[in-house]
């Protein structure tokens, strides 16, 4: 596998690992929704899922600006494609 290739794999792995985390967190977190979400926090606390939380997207915000910069050429291009065709 080419090395960029590769990169860009690992970086969308980690881009779906960081998403799921910060959903299933947000969810558990929400005000709302903690009475039903109670068993969990038996075995997670309260601030350490915040902290898995804000972690997470931190990451996220990471791993999509690399993602968005790896795949800049490729955007720029399906850009130009998009509007020459309305031309």
């Amino acid at each position: 596998m080419e090395k960029t290739l590769l990169i860009k794999y690992v970086t969308d792995v980690l881009l779906a690992i960081a998403f799921l985390l910060n959903i299933i967190t947000g969810i558990l977190k929400f005000p709302g929704l903690t009475s039903y979400f109670k068993f969990i926090f038996r075995f997670i606390s309260g601030p350490t899922m915040a902290v898995i939380h804000d972690w997470s997207g931190i990451v996220l915000v990471i791993l999509v600006l690399i993602h968005l910069i790896m795949n800049f050429k490729w955007i720029v291009e399906m850009t130009k494609s998009i509007f020459d065709r309305k031309n």
